[in-house]
């Protein structure tokens, strides 16, 4: 799976986030998505590779929703966003490995970046990523909250 960045990030060949994996559980990990703008987008990525949702087991997607459920709540009271989005997608390029986005929904976000184009935030211009080390210490916070599932 060399082309599936997902499959080398969670193998440790070539990590993607800067930070330490949220939460790891039997079936899924929890991590922040990177490079992006905004502080706080995490991505639960299926271990194994499957890259359609018909594929996973009743086991896998139990386990997804808990990691979901928790995340939600966990990024309303760490980030105070007003919402967040939940999104399954898997179609870009190098990452049709299911994976579900879950993003803090910012009370002042702006109308441009609302709703689907948020996604504007997730390869922002160089000088509008989340530096590296901010991406690691939330993570770390999030690690210490999260607890089990």
């Amino acid at each position: 799976m060399s082309e599936c960045w997902s499959c080398r990030s969670l193998s440790g060949e070539q990590r993607i986030s800067p930070g330490p994996p949220v939460y790891e559980g039997m079936y899924w990990v929890l991590e922040h998505a990177y490079p992006t703008a905004l502080k706080g987008w995490l991505v639960v990525v299926l271990k194994r590779h499957a890259e359609a949702l018909h594929e996973l087991t009743p086991e896998e997607f139990s386990e997804l929703a808990l990691i979901q459920a928790r995340a939600s709540k966990l990024l309303f009271e760490v980030s105070g966003c007003e919402k967040e989005y939940l999104m399954c997608l898997a179609e870009a390029e190098h990452f049709h490995h299911i994976h579900v986005h879950i993003v803090p929904r910012a009370r002042d976000l702006p109308d441009t970046v609302k709703g689907a184009k948020i996604f504007a935030l997730l390869k922002p211009q160089e000088d509008e990523v989340v530096p590296p080390d901010e991406i690691k210490l939330f993570c770390e916070l999030l690690r210490e909250k999260f607890g089990s599932v």
